[in-house]
C-alpha cells in the first residue's frame, strides 16, 4: 500500500494496465453491479439541479423510476447510490446507435448544457474509494467486464493511474497526484 495524506492506495493502481474499450464492453459498468453508482453527499443536490437538462436523454423507464423514487436511493450497505432501472441500468444512462450504454450527464456536460461532468465514482471507475474512520482506501476494482480494458491497456502500455489522471486529480487534487507519480517512479526503480 502507498500512503498519501489520509489515503491508502493499492499497488494495483500503479501496477495494472487499464484503458476503457467501449467498443468491446458496451458500457457494462453503467449496467452491471448490485446497486447504482455511489454518490458523494454533495452530488445529490447537483443531480437534482441538472435533472431538467438531461431529462429528454433518459429512457421512459428511467423517467418513471425518478418520478417514483428520485435520482438516488440508499442501498443495502447504507450508501447513497443512483437509482437504477430493472435492477441494472443507472437511470442516467442512454444507448447510442451501436447499443453502447453511455452517460446522459456526461453527454450534457460535453454539449455545454450543464457544468457537472458526472458523479466522481463514475469518473474514477475502476477505482473505488472507501471512507473509513481515519483514512480513505483507494482500490482498483477488478472484475470480468473490464477484462478488455486491461488487455487494451497492456497492449497500449497504459497503466491505470495514467489513464485515470483527470478523475484522480478531480477527486484528490494535483499535489496528491504528483505525490502518486513520485511513489510510482520509486516503485518502478525498486522493481527493476
Amino acid at each position: 500500500m502507498i500512503q498519501i495524506d489520509d489515503t491508502l492506495i493499492s499497488f494495483d493502481l500503479i501496477e495494472r494496465h487499464f484503458l476503457c474499450d467501449l467498443s468491446q464492453c458496451k458500457g457494462a459498468c453503467c449496467v452491471e453491479g448490485d446497486s447504482g453508482a455511489p454518490l458523494e453527499q454533495k452530488e445529490l443536490p447537483i443531480l437534482k439541479r441538472i435533472l431538467p437538462a438531461v431529462w429528454d436523454d433518459l429512457s421512459p423507464e428511467a423517467q418513471e423510476i425518478i418520478q417514483k423514487q428520485g435520482v438516488a436511493y440508499i442501498d443495502e450497505e447504507g450508501d447513497t447510490v443512483t437509482s437504477i432501472v430493472h435492477g441494472k441500468d443507472c437511470v442516467f444512462t442512454y444507448y447510442d446507435g451501436d447499443n453502447t450504454c453511455k452517460c446522459a450527464i456526461e453527454k450534457a456536460y460535453r454539449e455545454g448544457r450543464i457544468d457537472f461532468y458526472k458523479p466522481i465514482s463514475c469518473h474514477l471507475y475502476p477505482v473505488r474509494v472507501k471512507q473509513y474512520q481515519t483514512f480513505k482506501a483507494v482500490n482498483l476494482d477488478r472484475w470480468n467486464i473490464c477484462k478488455v480494458a486491461e488487455v487494451l491497456g497492456k497492449k497500449e502500455g497504459l497503466l491505470a493511474y495514467h489513464f485515470l489522471k483527470e478523475p484522480l486529480v478531480r477527486k484528490f487534487g494535483q499535489d496528491w497526484y504528483d505525490q502518486l507519480l513520485l511513489y510510482a517512479d520509486e516503485w518502478k526503480k525498486q522493481k527493476a
